[in-house]
């Protein structure tokens, strides 16, 4: 049975720009809009990154108030999210993470925005993190490598599976 850490909750997008440890990753990608945001919506959400594993555990209609539980870096963390945007005309939503089954973070939230081009579309992912009480130096410092190892993944499996505009 998996020991969980509460966090704290992000109520709204500012922490994107303000948290301590950011990072933003822009794709343009071949995929419509339509296809991205529904591997995004999907029961088995993010299925082409190697290293995640989640499922929504609300039912159908999505919305504020989702809930999802995710495995990440091949099932070493678990998390278990809400989201707090839910905007399905704009292919919008963003989630904080409610409890980790590690102690590393006060606060954690994802964004992700996909927008139509005229050839396909633009997905943007953000991250944001604040590290509990005395990890904040840690974790900016191992953060290079966290980013390259686990983020930078995830962004090579999106543009592998939806394909990149060249």
């Amino acid at each position: 049975m998996a020991i969980w850490f509460d966090l704290d909750k992000v109520t709204d997008e500012s922490f994107f720009d303000t948290a301590p440890l950011r990072f933003e990753y822009s794709m343009h990608l071949d995929a419509t809009a339509d296809e991205v945001w529904a591997g995004l919506v999907a029961d088995k959400p993010l299925a082409w990154c190697k290293a995640l594993d989640g499922r929504y555990t609300s039912e159908r209609p999505f919305r504020v108030g989702t809930t999802r539980e995710v495995a990440a870096n091949f099932n070493i963390i678990k998390l278990k999210e809400r989201f707090f945007i839910w905007d399905e005309a704009e292919r919008r939503h963003a989630f904080y993470v409610e409890q980790a089954n590690a102690p590393a973070f006060k606060q954690f939230a994802e964004l992700y925005e996909v927008t139509p081009t005229e050839k396909g579309c633009i997905f943007v992912w953000k991250f944001a993190m604040a590290g509990r009480f005395g990890l904040g130096l840690p974790l900016k410092l191992i953060s290079p490598a966290a980013k390259l190892a686990l983020f930078d993944g995830f962004i090579r499996d999106t543009k592998k599976h939806f394909g990149t505009m060249k």
